[in-house]
């Protein structure tokens, strides 16, 4: 639900952009200012909007299922959502850390195969630095 969220959040984020570089003339030249306030209050909108549904999720599963199905249950489905969430923390850590990795290894061109990726700037550290970034800052 977050990820569709946020997804939803960026298109109307685009479409935005999009329509001030129509309308807004001299701004693809860099001669006029863009709206940055419509695209902060977008932005705010969305993270206010669309995290509803997933907050209630979260704080409305444990409380239906303590009264309707007691305690034990509660505690089971606690335990399982502790578990669940530590496995998908470290597996997003480790695989921005290797993300990270791969960006630092184009970087620093130590191998031949480092050296064939391209120096800083190509398209590879391009693609590794735009995928790595949200990754490795959970």
């Amino acid at each position: 639900m977050t990820m569709k969220s946020v997804g939803s959040a960026a298109l109307k984020m685009v479409e935005e952009v999009r329509r001030q570089f129509n309308t807004i003339p001299g701004l693809m030249e860099g001669l006029a200012k863009p709206d940055y306030a419509t695209c902060v209050k977008i932005s705010t909108d969305a993270s206010i909007k669309e995290m509803i549904p997933p907050g209630a999720l979260v704080m409305l599963t444990p409380l239906i299922v303590g009264i309707f199905f007691g305690v034990e249950t509660l505690s089971g489905v606690l335990a399982g959502a502790l578990v669940s969430g530590v496995q998908i923390a470290i597996s997003a850590s480790n695989t921005g850390g290797a993300w990270d990795n791969a960006k630092k290894y184009i970087e620093a061109g130590a191998s031949e195969h480092a050296m064939t990726l391209g120096p800083k700037g190509s398209e590879p550290h391009k693609a590794a630095v735009i995928d790595a970034y949200p990754l490795a800052t959970l």
